[in-house]
């Protein structure tokens, strides 16, 4: 095997399975689970890293995890805090399984998600369809939370 063939390999069996539920490809070819908490966790490996998008803190997990206080269909209270959790989870996706969730895995799920996207290059102007194309086609619930993904940056 090459040595791009072996990267490739090596990042294929540390990330998801492309093809499972809630799995979103970005651009630069990352992979990143979204859910709902409120759902079972799926079948199949668990995450490394996750960001939990809730009003409240979270459950214990058996997986490093980071909390940013999001309450449901509203914004994240602390955009800049939000941002910085996005880069680290971006920046983790390249190695790790990671996943975004919040209660039903649309709205704050989604429109974290939507940035995600832009951070990877998608147009923040287009993020949100990408991610309804790509993730859930009812992703991004509420009018100023696809306001925040077209003025994120």
């Amino acid at each position: 095997m090459g040595q791009a063939s072996t990267h490739y390999a090596r990042l294929m069996n540390t990330t998801w399975d492309p093809a499972a539920d809630g799995v979103l490809r970005l651009p630069s070819g990352r992979l990143v689970r979204g859910r709902g908490l409120r759902n079972p966790l799926p079948a199949g490996p668990e995450p490394e890293f996750a960001l939990y998008l809730l009003g409240r803190r979270p459950e214990p997990t058996g997986w490093e995890h980071q909390w940013v206080r999001w309450p449901d269909f509203w914004l994240p209270s602390d955009r800049a805090g939000f941002a910085t959790a996005l880069r680290t989870l971006l920046a983790r996706a390249g190695q790790e399984r990671v996943e975004v969730a919040c209660g039903g895995g649309l709205g704050r799920t989604g429109t974290a998600l939507a940035c995600l996207a832009v951070l990877d290059g998608v147009p923040a102007a287009d993020a949100v369809a990408h991610v309804r194309r790509h993730y859930a086609h009812r992703a991004v619930e509420t009018p100023w939370q696809r306001r925040f993904v077209t003025r994120f940056a």
